[in-house]
């Protein structure tokens, strides 16, 4: 069973920045994608930021240009940077990896962390 744990969410003015790390329990070397979604209250769970395994990224329009993912393959972790953040980028973010195994593609997620912008 893979386990994803995230850290690094907080509160944080608005243009600010913050780091989000989500590490697996496992090597990350072999999953299919791995990415960021966020889920605001009173509205659906959202896809950020997503990178493959071939190394492809994509974003939520309303972020880019403001975060960026990236992967270390050695300490099995995803990472999101968020720069210039917004009020209206406060949510929950969630940790995702899709996983393959005997040809059945499932989604894993993290348990979330909070993160608010506010001045």
């Amino acid at each position: 069973q893979v386990q994803l744990v995230e850290s690094g969410g907080g509160l944080v003015q608005p243009g600010g920045s913050l780091r989000l790390s989500c590490a697996a329990s496992s090597s990350i070397f072999s999953y299919n994608a791995m990415g960021w979604y966020r889920q605001a209250p009173g509205k659906e769970r959202e896809s950020v930021a997503i990178l493959t395994s071939s190394g492809s990224t994509n974003y939520a329009d309303s972020v880019k240009g403001r975060f960026t993912i990236s992967r270390d393959n050695v300490k099995n972790t995803v990472s999101l940077q968020m720069n210039s953040l917004k009020p209206e980028d406060t949510a929950v973010y969630y940790c995702n990896a899709k996983i393959t195994y005997f040809a059945v593609t499932s989604d894993y997620w993290g348990q979330g962390t909070q993160v608010t912008v506010s001045s």
